[in-house]
């Protein structure tokens, strides 16, 4: 990933942080039959192995899990974004000579994939995906709610995959190539967006000036 270091998050806590509030990634893999992508929830074992160890599943009737990977796996997160008019720049009254621009915050992991469907590890993960997504609910559903016949069903038609992360990197484009004035122009920009996830952008931005 093309990153200045301007913008560059190099803490793994961080990144770890990032990767848990996105929630759902795009997990890309290059085998014999090409190119794959599928957007899926995945979870994060931070203790496991360097950075961390990435868990989730696909349907047993995806392709990529068959098409066995001749590089390493590749898994994207995004985290907020939004596009930022020139108008909103101080500059843009001072000189003309501005752009439109897109501020973002993402996360790539990269490794080597396992896929398995041996059914107790299988359990175990669908078990810790929805505990994790579940956290914090009213009324939390639990895996042990649904029939253990249907459940076991259920795992037949998934196939689970476990990435240890190799290398990580994250960016966090949020005007920091900017002055003082334009960063302010935007932050004041994103905080009258009609968006809630624009106005929370707005104070990411802000924290980025203190």
């Amino acid at each position: 990933m093309y990153c200045p270091p301007a913008f560059r998050e190099e803490e793994l806590g961080v990144l770890h942080d990032w990767m848990r509030a996105a929630r759902l990634a795009n997990l890309v893999t290059v085998g014999e039959a090409g190119t794959h992508a599928s957007p899926l929830p995945l979870f994060l074992d931070p203790q496991e192995g360097a950075y961390g160890t990435l868990y989730g599943h696909v349907a047993r009737a995806n392709p990529q899990w068959q098409d066995v990977a001749s590089v390493e796996a590749l898994a994207i997160f995004m985290g907020p974004d939004a596009y930022v008019t020139p108008s909103w720049y101080a500059s843009k009254k001072a000189h003309g000579k501005v752009v439109p621009t897109w501020n973002y915050t993402t996360v790539q992991a990269r490794g080597s994939v396992e896929f398995f469907d041996d059914e107790a590890r299988l359990h175990d993960v669908v078990d810790r995906l929805t505990r994790h997504h579940e956290a914090g609910r009213a009324d939390e559903w639990g895996v042990s709610d649904a029939p253990e016949k249907f459940l076991k069903g259920q795992l037949r038609g998934i196939v689970g995959l476990r990435m240890p992360i190799r290398i990580i990197e994250g960016k966090h484009k949020m005007s920091q190539n900017r002055s003082a004035e334009d960063r302010a122009g935007v932050a004041l920009g994103l905080a009258k967006s009609d968006l809630p996830s624009e106005r929370a952008m707005s104070e990411m931005i802000k924290v980025e000036e203190a």
